[in-house]
């Protein structure tokens, strides 16, 4: 049986993880939670799955929590340290993270210094300091299994193939809700219309993301360093149907793909179970009904996100994280109505440009690049700079 940890239960990727665990129980036991503010539904997890120790954010939600499960033996902890606590717990063979953002980083740091398996849906994580990441596996030899469908495409696609056969890796993505929007009408997308995605049930800030193709620039960053290839050998391509998750493109011109229904119970489930795969109860694809599968090229001037993360990972250093920073904030002050679609990437592409870009070479300095991006990216924005 392998026991688990996971960081951000209460999230999309969290509650899939959860309820692959309810439906194989005599395959896996969870030993550690962590949640953001779902104090609520954390209370849930924990009554079902007992497990030993659990995190949540603020000290005040810890308190509550103590409340609500008075009497039961669980350990309750808070901030950072709690969340490292629990993806070091010592029962645990796997640590699911799934925490949303650069928060993301210092807990699957942890989890991998302690000899943890991870199972990695934080994309974050390796766009703020995948050098520092990849380098630690490796010392640990530690498997680290990605989460996101893309990424999971692409270490199915390539299992069993010789990596120098490698052209290149294709990222497939939806195009999100304004895929056929004319530039003129970006400007009066809402948080609505935004959030709205025609194909995946995601969370906020990855809805967000997606829209402005942003999360199809952090998978290209993240792609560089879970394969060890260069952006010249990742290209994006918008495909609307999501049935296709991604790509791998050899130099005898064979083209290997991972195809399925748009669930990530897919990938977190391989990810689980890796190298086996679990009898998941899922519809099955039909491509008959299914109809035609399409395929384009991104815009780069409707998208400009997807265009400032390659230029990011070009620039390499700390300028990755600087705008992953300043995206979370930009994001954020969207779904606040503090800040229109098209400014997004005018916050992200202002805090590049003014920050001083460095080798990274400790985790400090990829928190810090976060701390600074933040600052920036409040400030560009209370002063109306956009």
């Amino acid at each position: 049986m392998k026991k688990l940890a996971v960081l951000g239960s209460t999230g999309s990727i969290g509650v899939s993880t959860l309820e692959i665990v309810k439906a194989f129980p005599e395959h896996y036991q969870i030993v550690a939670l962590t949640a953001g503010h779902n104090i609520n539904l954390l209370q849930k997890q924990i009554k079902y799955f007992r497990p030993r120790i659990v995190s949540v954010v603020s000290a005040v939600d810890a308190k509550k929590l103590s409340q609500q499960l008075k009497g039961m033996d669980v350990e309750i902890c808070c901030g950072v340290e709690g969340m490292i606590q629990c993806a070091i717990a010592p029962e645990s063979d796997m640590v699911v993270a799934a925490v949303v953002g650069a928060a993301g980083l210092v807990p699957t740091m942890a989890a991998i210094k302690s000899g943890k398996d991870v199972a990695l849906a934080n994309k974050e994580t390796l766009v703020t300091a995948g050098s520092l990441i990849m380098a630690e596996a490796d010392r640990q030899e530690i498997n680290l299994i990605p989460v996101d469908s893309e990424h999971s495409a692409i270490f199915q696609s390539m299992t069993g193939h010789r990596r120098e056969d490698v052209r290149r890796l294709l990222l497939t993505a939806s195009g999100g809700p304004f895929r056929e929007y004319g530039l003129a009408q970006f400007k009066n997308i809402t948080p609505a219309d935004a959030l709205a995605h025609p194909n995946w049930d995601m969370g906020r800030k990855i809805s967000i993301d997606s829209a402005t193709m942003m999360n199809k620039g952090l998978e290209v960053i993240e792609a560089h360093w879970l394969f060890d290839f260069p952006a010249t050998m990742i290209d994006v391509h918008i495909h609307p149907e999501s049935i296709i998750h991604s790509l791998v493109e050899y130099q005898d011109g064979a083209v290997m793909a991972q195809l399925g229904v748009p669930d990530m119970k897919t990938p977190i489930a391989y990810a689980l179970s890796w190298p086996e795969r679990l009898p998941l109860d899922q519809p099955p694809l039909n491509l008959c009904s299914q109809g035609n599968l399409s395929f384009s090229e991104p815009d780069m001037e409707r998208f400009p996100c997807l265009q400032l993360a390659y230029d990011a990972l070009a620039m390499g250093g700390t300028i990755p994280a600087v705008m992953n920073a300043a995206n979370e904030v930009a994001v954020e002050a969207f779904l606040n109505n503090q800040l229109d679609f098209l400014g997004i990437s005018q916050v992200i592409e202002k805090t590049m440009l003014q920050h001083q870009g460095e080798d990274l070479i400790t985790v400090d300095q990829a928190l810090h690049a976060d701390l600074w991006g933040r600052h920036k990216a409040h400030e560009l924005i209370s002063g109306g700079l956009v």
